[in-house]
């Protein structure tokens, strides 16, 4: 049987005078980039640099829309109107489809990022709002959420194509959200038992929770491209898929 993957990274979170992340590195490793717009991490300027980085390599180009919460780069929950969370994707979301078709691309994705990612995993109102700007702003954009979530559910009933995503280092719990960050064991720190997980959700559909197994579709894994590791754990996984059979999706 013949396996195939998308591997995303979100990116483009360096702004002014701070650099996160190995955005030039990491485009080699991956399928996908998700890109921030300027509310949790990123700039004007760096959207541009990061959009050319992904159309030279030929990485499909993603939004990554956050809460307004530069401070705390996106991961502080903020009690949030489902018309707020569509005016803040939107106006994101627009934004950075303005760079990539200033540079002669298209916007394939948005994946939103952090709190406002979990937030509308279980909350149906904040993904109907998401999910309406999207299909408004391009309806042939497609709608990366937590696999099983609220949001895949809610971009359906919206007419978008979405794509179910799973993580690499991170740890789930047995209703299939992700362990809170603010948990100690929320992060698989080991790159071997990181890349086992992937492997074990993309061929067999499953993952590992305190309560014993679970079913997950895995569509798209993520990886970070911002940890200390973050370089040789990329190369790692896509060692692993080598040599799995596991083939890593081209879209350019």
């Amino acid at each position: 049987m013949k396996y195939s993957v998308d591997l995303n990274c979100d990116m483009g979170e360096s702004f002014g005078r701070y650099k996160i992340g190995y955005d030039e590195q990491m485009m080699h490793y991956i399928s996908s980039a998700n890109i921030a717009c300027g509310f949790h991490a990123g700039d004007p300027s760096i959207m541009k640099h990061t959009v050319k980085l992904a159309l030279e390599r030929q990485v499909a180009i993603g939004a990554h829309p956050g809460l307004p919460d530069l401070a705390g780069f996106g991961r502080r929950m903020m009690n949030i109107t489902p018309e707020e969370a569509y005016d803040y994707v939107l106006y994101q979301v627009g934004a950075l489809s303005a760079f990539v078709r200033a540079e002669g691309g298209r916007l394939r994705h948005v994946k939103p990022h952090g709190a406002l990612y979990n937030m509308a995993a279980i909350n149906k109102d904040l993904s109907r709002g998401i999910s309406e700007a999207i299909y408004k702003l391009d309806p042939e954009i497609i709608l990366y959420g937590l696999a099983g979530s609220r949001l895949i559910e809610a971009g359906r009933a919206s007419g978008l194509q979405t794509c179910s995503e799973v993580f690499a280092d991170r740890t789930y719990q047995p209703d299939g959200t992700l362990t809170p960050r603010s948990q100690p064991d929320s992060l698989l720190t080991d790159d071997h038992q990181a890349v086992g997980q992937v492997i074990k959700m993309v061929k067999h559909n499953k993952v590992g929770t305190p309560a014993g197994e679970i079913e997950i579709k895995a569509e798209t894994i993520c990886i970070h491209g911002d940890g200390e590791h973050a370089l040789s754990f990329a190369q790692k996984i896509n060692d692993a898929f080598k040599k799995e059979g596991i083939q890593r999706l081209q879209h350019g």
